[in-house]
């Protein structure tokens, strides 16, 4: 019997020290009840407590939690169903207000979470809640933290998952892009056709321009060429005419012979015939180049008799 009571000793004595010491682990915070009522926080480390006259009440993490978003369906401004899901990071700040302020800290936030979900997509349209999702979880960052300030946490951060269309709907987007794709195709195709073309056109008219610059400058030459012919011939013509008024025939023969070559030469080279049958007097021929013979000849002597007059008139040097 003495032994049995010992025994229940030792365990009222452990129960007690039990009760009395109290140790909080890091990133932890306890609630004290004094007979059920908030007095004190425990922060981590160790602590003492009256037994039965105190007792820890809520053990609260302190630690930065995340908290999933189950899917949901949400009516967009222009009337598109789409499932959203999203993760909450939040972190209690105050242990007494997450531990009292709120019955269920996680089922509350995960429920407003979902509402302002609703309100936020519920005011953009389809294409908005697909491309605007950093504004969309801004939004709800703002909302939701200033409506869990009463409960002592902060919401970090709200991230929406996975925004998800109707099958039917994300074909006819697949064909809208598809379709766009193909007018972005056809119209670079057209504009390089189009400069292509136009390319075409300006080298067409360089080329026009420069083939006109050549005929011009061509016939410029032409004309020159004709010109200092007509001036060369005009000279010949003018010293045969002094040869004969001087009485000198063989310049006569002499221009007669040169125009009778040439006459025979475009005979020859005319393309219309292909055979030449002429009666040619080649005494004449011969006659005529030893009219040139004699020319030659005399502007010889005339040049020899006119150095050695220009000799005698040359008075002596001393």
């Amino acid at each position: 019997m003495g032994a049995v009571l010992g025994l229940l000793l030792v365990v009222v004595v452990v129960i007690a020290i039990a009760k009395l010491v109290r140790i909080v682990p890091q990133g932890w915070e306890w609630t004290v009840e004094t007979f059920g009522k908030y007095t004190a926080t425990l922060e981590p480390g160790l602590h003492f407590l009256v037994p039965i006259y105190q007792a820890v009440g809520r053990k609260i993490n302190m630690m930065e939690q995340v908290l999933a978003i189950p899917s949901q369906d949400v009516i967009t401004k222009d009337n598109a169903v789409v499932k959203v899901d999203g993760v909450v990071f939040y972190q209690v700040l105050d242990a007494a207000k997450a531990a009292y302020e709120v019955a269920n800290l996680e089922l509350a936030t995960t429920n407003l979470i979902m509402t302002n979900i609703r309100t936020v997509l519920g005011s953009l349209d389809l294409d908005e809640s697909l491309s605007k999702r950093d504004e969309i979880n801004a939004r709800l960052l703002k909302v939701a933290d200033e409506a869990t300030h009463p409960w002592g946490i902060k919401i970090t951060r709200v991230e929406l998952k996975d925004i998800q269309p109707p099958r039917d709907l994300v074909d006819s987007m697949a064909r809208q892009m598809k379709a766009e794709r193909e007018k972005r195709a056809n119209i670079l195709e057209a504009e390089g056709l189009r400069q292509a073309a136009i390319l075409k056109a300006e080298g067409e008219k360089q080329s026009v321009i420069l083939s006109a610059e050549g005929e011009k400058e061509a016939a410029f030459r032409q004309a020159e060429a004709r010109e200092r012919l007509a001036a060369a011939e005009a000279k010949a013509t003018e010293v045969v005419s002094v040869a004969i008024e001087h009485g000198d025939i063989n310049a006569l023969n002499y221009f007669v012979a040169g125009k009778y070559v040439e006459a025979l030469k475009a005979m020859a080279d005319s393309p219309n015939q292909k055979m030449l049958l002429l009666p040619v007097e080649a005494t004449g021929i011969l006659g005529s180049l030893a009219g040139i013979a004699e020319i030659a000849k005399e502007a010889m002597s005339r040049q020899g008799e006119q150095r050695g007059a220009a000799r005698l008139q040359t008075p002596p040097q001393a």
